[in-house]
């Protein structure tokens, strides 16, 4: 994710950044240019057609079209942001439950624990790594530092690895509440958090794995080209060679549009648009490492 200032109009309008909709578009506005500049040299200079022409009353059908196009655009990007902001509220809600699991553990635990700590210390925020790593679609990494838990040996990469780092730690609770450590209030608390971690797995599977649905973006994409390459024919009497200028502009807006829906509706990728996951998680790490002091 790209940390800039949304007042700087300067930085914002000059320059283009990697994912800027110019950069990725350029071609085809260069395309656009070189067609409706062929278009008006065909019809003012080959057909020499007149300002009576049937032709010229095209642009009616633009002008109806026009206001339908800009409700699908504007539905399609605000579909696709909602999907952005839900998963980043996913992903605040697991930094908050992982701070309230290390401070609840924090408290349940005698500091002379050591080794519960040291576990829940690493286990926690590696849930946040492989729910990291599951959905930028890697292979989980069950990497640890300092000493080794023998718990932590029986996870298995090709499995679901937030499902079996929720069990793991459930599993852990659950043996300190059967030993005696954590009474039945402070067993249901903690449970009541771990079932937590799973909703927000859950709804980060559903946001990732639900795209939108290919008929309706295809659609799109469909109308802005069939729109833009008609723009010429009918708007050529009226602007003459400034088509030339006017339909590529016009094509870029529409098409940019629909660009930065399809940045956004994945929000767990590596562009700059998307959520920066990686970061969220590596904070996680530092705040439970803080609570949970050995």
């Amino acid at each position: 994710m790209r940390v800039y200032n949304s007042k700087e109009w300067f930085t914002a309008t000059v320059f283009f950044h990697r994912s800027d909709t110019f950069r990725k578009l350029w071609p085809f506005l260069l395309l656009m240019a070189l067609y409706s500049w062929g278009i008006a040299y065909w019809e003012l200079e080959y057909l020499k057609l007149s300002e009576k022409s049937w032709i010229k009353n095209i642009t009616m059908v633009h002008s109806l079209l026009g206001f339908v196009l800009s409700l699908l655009l504007v539905f399609r990007t605000n579909t696709a942001y909602d999907r952005w902001w839900e998963a980043r509220k996913q992903w605040g809600t697991l930094t908050n439950v992982s701070r309230s699991l290390a401070y609840k553990l924090d408290a349940f635990i005698g500091k002379e624990d050591h080794v519960t700590r040291s576990f829940f210390r690493r286990a926690i925020p590696l849930y946040a790594e492989t729910l990291f790593n599951f959905l930028r679609s890697d292979y989980v990494k069950f990497m640890l530092d300092e000493k080794e838990h023998p718990e932590f040996k029986t996870l298995d990469e090709d499995k679901h690895g937030p499902n079996q780092l929720a069990a793991l730690i459930f599993n852990k609770v659950h043996v300190l509440y059967q030993e005696q450590h954590l009474s039945g209030e402070q067993f249901i608390i903690l449970n009541d958090e771990l079932q937590t971690l799973t909703n927000v797995c859950g709804a980060c599977e559903r946001i990732k794995n639900t795209p939108i649905p290919l008929s309706y973006s295809s659609f799109i994409k469909k109308f802005v080209i069939a729109y833009s390459v008609t723009l010429p024919i009918g708007y050529v009497f009226s602007m003459g060679y400034f088509v030339v200028a006017a339909v590529p502009f016009i094509f870029y807006v529409l098409a940019s549009l629909e660009l930065i829906g399809e940045s956004i509706e994945e929000p767990f990728g590596v562009d700059a648009d998307d959520l920066p996951i990686d970061k969220i998680a590596l904070n996680i790490k530092k705040h439970v490492s803080e609570v949970l002091q050995p």
